[in-house]
């Protein structure tokens, strides 16, 4: 009987691992293999080059650019829908009139593609008739055409924005989930000691949605940094590479410039710091299991 039922975890194991093997360990494989090299992408042959790519990275000024966008991309990723999706989710729970209809509106963007919402952002961005320079207008009383997409200090900002409107929705379903789980006898005992709202916020729900954050802290960042469709959909990483993130740079120097094995050696390094963060991540989410306890 052991034996049949091992034979069938084998059998319904075997395809999604040969699956993951075939389309995530060989390419990650290659990655590091081509990352030594000096392939471009067409050639049969690649030479060998040793660790020269990664020196020429910690001397490039574009990838330091792009370091430096990674970074307040990831900050704006953790920061704006989170607070969002739980300003959002503390609002509906409250129990405002008409919540599932309005859970609905706001969970809606992130059941749309990047490609999709990068278009109606960049609508909502156009110079000329885009919805917030005519509403900027209306509100002015003068004609405001500032091309937020085409501008250096604003491009990153203005996809963030709509990275964020898509993201807030499915952070505010989590939220929600928690809230659920708060039992509502506890808060009605606050409410009749007269402990103020905010109070019950910061001393009674947010502790208590202390799993559900986590999950939202740990989407968002893994989210952010596969952030790459809608930069691509909206600047292409430009106006002057101001926009350019780690995952785009990489692509630019594979596809573009074909140095595929300089690119190749950009992806391990956004690799290497991907785990960093996440095994940084968990271990400060172990040492606060360890002070709850």
């Amino acid at each position: 009987m052991e034996s049949h039922v091992r034979f069938w975890r084998v059998v319904l194991l075997a395809p999604p691992l040969l699956v993951f093997g075939l389309f995530v360990l060989w390419p990650l494989a290659d990655s590091f293999r081509y990352s030594v090299t000096n392939w471009n992408g067409f050639s049969a042959d690649a030479a060998f080059v040793g660790l020269e790519n990664f020196r020429k990275i910690f001397t490039d000024g574009l990838f330091a650019n792009a370091i430096v966008n990674s970074a307040i991309w990831m900050a704006a990723a953790l920061v704006l829908p989170t607070g969002a999706g739980l300003a959002l989710a503390l609002l509906l729970d409250s129990g405002v009139r008409g919540a599932g209809v309005f859970k609905s509106i706001f969970y809606l963007p992130i059941c749309l593609s990047s490609v999709v919402v990068g278009q109606i952002w960049i609508w909502i961005f156009q110079p000329d008739w885009g919805l917030l320079n005519t509403a900027l207008s209306a509100a002015s009383g003068e004609t405001f055409g500032f091309a937020w997409l085409a501008k250096p200090g604003t491009a990153l900002y203005a996809v963030i924005v709509a990275w964020s409107w898509q993201q807030t929705g499915l952070a505010m379903v989590i939220f929600l989930a928690g809230l659920t789980a708060i039992p509502r006898d506890l808060l009605e005992a606050a409410e009749v000691d007269g402990v103020a709202y905010l109070k019950q916020i910061s001393h009674i729900i947010l502790p208590m949605l202390r799993p559900a954050t986590v999950v939202v802290i740990a989407l968002s960042v893994i989210n952010s940094l596969k952030g790459f469709d809608i930069l691509y959909i909206m600047t292409g990483g430009g106006p002057f590479n101001s926009s350019d993130t780690l995952a785009m740079f990489m692509y630019d120097e594979s596809f573009k410039k074909y140095k595929m094995g300089y690119g190749s050696a950009i992806s391990v390094v956004l690799f290497v710091i991907t785990l960093t963060i996440i095994f940084v991540y968990f271990k400060e989410l172990k040492k606060m299991d360890e002070i709850y306890e």
